[in-house]
């Protein structure tokens, strides 16, 4: 879907997905409260990108409301797990090969993770590092997401 017409707080706004795209792109996401939005390979509350497209305050629409929209408009929308997951049986690791595929749409980025939830990622360890600092966050561990399977497993490039 290219564009959705939706009305927030007596206004009518028209959004369409590649300028939601586009206005992000060089912001970094906020602490996630339970619900997140994915918008270029990162998770955002799904207020913060609202508020960001249409100039309203946050106070004048939800988050279910944020979260309909953005839908409509082809982002993932999800809810934290707060739950503590436990390892299958089937796959080794301490989390049951969860995390790779968790971080598989981070690639090549530094993120700080705690636990299984990545908190921020961003291009360089600085920016990950400010970010932590600035959103008064403590991550149990920084580091960057290999590029690809070679990268990850240390093999040369033929």
């Amino acid at each position: 879907m290219d564009q959705v017409q939706v009305r927030i707080a007596q206004h009518e706004y028209a959004f369409d997905a590649a300028e939601v795209r586009r206005l992000l792109r060089n912001v970094m996401p906020e602490p996630l409260g339970d619900h997140f939005v994915v918008v270029g390979g990162s998770r955002f509350p799904p207020k913060q990108v609202i508020s960001l497209v249409t100039g309203l305050d946050r106070a004048d629409f939800n988050t279910h409301q944020a979260r309909r929209i953005l839908s409509r408009l082809g982002f993932t929308v999800g809810r934290r797990s707060h739950a503590s997951a436990t390892a299958s049986p089937r796959r080794p690791g301490p989390h049951g090969g969860r995390e790779a595929d968790l971080l598989r749409p981070f690639a090549g980025r530094w993120v700080a993770q705690r636990g299984l939830e990545v908190l921020v990622a961003a291009d360089t360890p600085q920016a990950v590092l400010q970010w932590l600092e600035s959103n008064n966050q403590q991550a149990d561990a920084m580091f960057r997401v290999p590029s690809d399977e070679n990268e990850a497993t240390g093999v040369a490039p033929a």
